[in-house]
């Protein structure tokens, strides 16, 4: 089993910057890819970042250039740095990983944090 623990996610203004954290304890050899989602009141969870095993990413077109994800082994850890932050970057942000090759969309993670709130101000 693998359990995943976000923090880092509160309340900041325009413009400014946050790095969330995932924690991540139980099975974690052979992880095929980590991803960071996110949901919106009201709106169906979007994926925002993802890191492959050959450390490859992805980014959704609106965080491209603001967010950057990564990853500490040593410490399994999950990290995503955001800066520029608007806010439509409002949402609970959580952290995913998928353990077999395939989709690390939504649909195709395996295990969940309970995620971290991120409120940005205007």
């Amino acid at each position: 089993q693998v359990q995943l623990v976000e923090s880092g996610g509160g309340s900041v203004q325009t413009g400014g910057s946050l790095r969330l954290s995932c924690a991540v304890s139980g099975y974690t050899y052979n992880t095929y890819c980590m991803g960071w989602f996110r949901q919106a009141p009201g709106k169906e969870r979007e994926r925002v970042a993802t890191i492959y095993r050959d450390s490859s990413t992805y980014y959704a077109d609106s965080v491209k250039g603001r967010f950057t994800i990564s990853q500490d082994n040593a410490k399994n850890t999950l990290y995503l740095q955001m800066n520029s932050l608007k806010p439509e970057d409002t949402a609970m942000y959580y952290c995913a990983t998928k353990r077999a090759a395939g989709r690390c969309d939504s649909g195709g993670m395996n295990y969940w944090g309970k995620g971290t709130l991120v409120t940005i101000s205007s």
